[in-house]
């Protein structure tokens, strides 16, 4: 689209964040689906379900920006310069991220960075992965006496480290929610286990929500070999706590448990 000088002296930047939730399209929000059709350009990362952008005009650009690897043309300071030149040039840009735009989705770096060009911005929440994918498994954050609060936790920290705040959750009673740790899941394991949670229940959900959705369930000992068997891949978290419990899947793993302390 090449647009004159007239329409470019008319153009009124701003910007407008969307969560686009965990994956199923028909948890997008309604407010977030009146602004894709008021879009100009709509920019999109990886794990957003693409049938979203079918709430949009059909002539406009629409632009992947990936997010998945480290891949420079994909960073998140050329992701910003690109969000502030199409404002500038063509007008509303809507930028949908996966999960909800402020919660370990760099939303806030986006808007400082299109604020600091006095463009007009806009949050639309979404729904998170790190609790919407446990609820669609009738896995509760907080029951009774199971658990009186929840943590969500990145897996690791902008280093690569696994994250100090582990070692802390670990030590509560609290339900935790480990984001971005499928692949230091053996490490994260051991966190527990020096706090003597070896039987604490874990469960895995890769790609939650969507039709390609995986759960696998174990306990602090068990989880790291239980990933590796029923071969779970990135996008997935761990949700650590007793709470998991109640999951279906779990029984036979307390029942089990419960054989063999009647054994002894």
């Amino acid at each position: 689209m090449i647009l004159s000088k007239v329409e470019k002296a008319n153009i009124e930047p701003r910007i407008t964040l969307i969560g686009a939730g965990p994956g199923d399209p028909d948890l997008f929000s309604l407010k977030g689906v009146k602004a894709l059709k008021t879009a100009d350009v709509v920019l999109y990362d990886a794990n957003v379900n693409e049938a979203l952008l079918a709430h949009a005009a059909d002539d406009i650009p629409k632009v992947y920006v990936g997010k998945r690897t480290d891949d420079e043309d994909f960073s998140q300071e050329a992701v910003n310069k690109l969000i502030i030149d199409y404002a500038l040039n063509y007008g509303h840009v809507v930028r949908l991220k996966s999960g909800d735009p402020f919660f370990f989705a760099k939303g806030y770096e986006e808007i400082d960075a299109a604020e600091s060009y006095s463009i007009p911005t806009e949050i639309i929440p979404g729904i998170s992965s790190a609790t919407g994918a446990p609820s669609l498994q009738k896995i509760p954050m907080i029951y009774k006496d199971l658990s009186e609060s929840f943590w969500a936790v990145t897996g690791t920290n902008s280093k690569g480290e696994i994250s100090d705040d582990l070692y802390i959750a670990a030590k509560t009673r609290a339900t935790i929610v480990v984001l971005n740790g499928i692949a230091r899941v053996k490490e994260i394991a051991e966190i527990f286990q020096s706090e003597n949670k070896g039987l604490l229940p874990v469960a895995v959900i890769q790609n939650g929500s969507t039709p390609e959705e995986k759960i696998a369930v174990g306990t602090v000992d068990t989880i790291a070999e239980v990933v590796e068997d029923k071969n779970i891949k990135a996008p997935a978290l761990l949700v650590f706590g007793d709470v998991v419990s109640l999951h279906p899947k779990f029984q036979p793993i307390k029942d089990f448990y419960e054989v063999i302390a009647n054994e002894y």
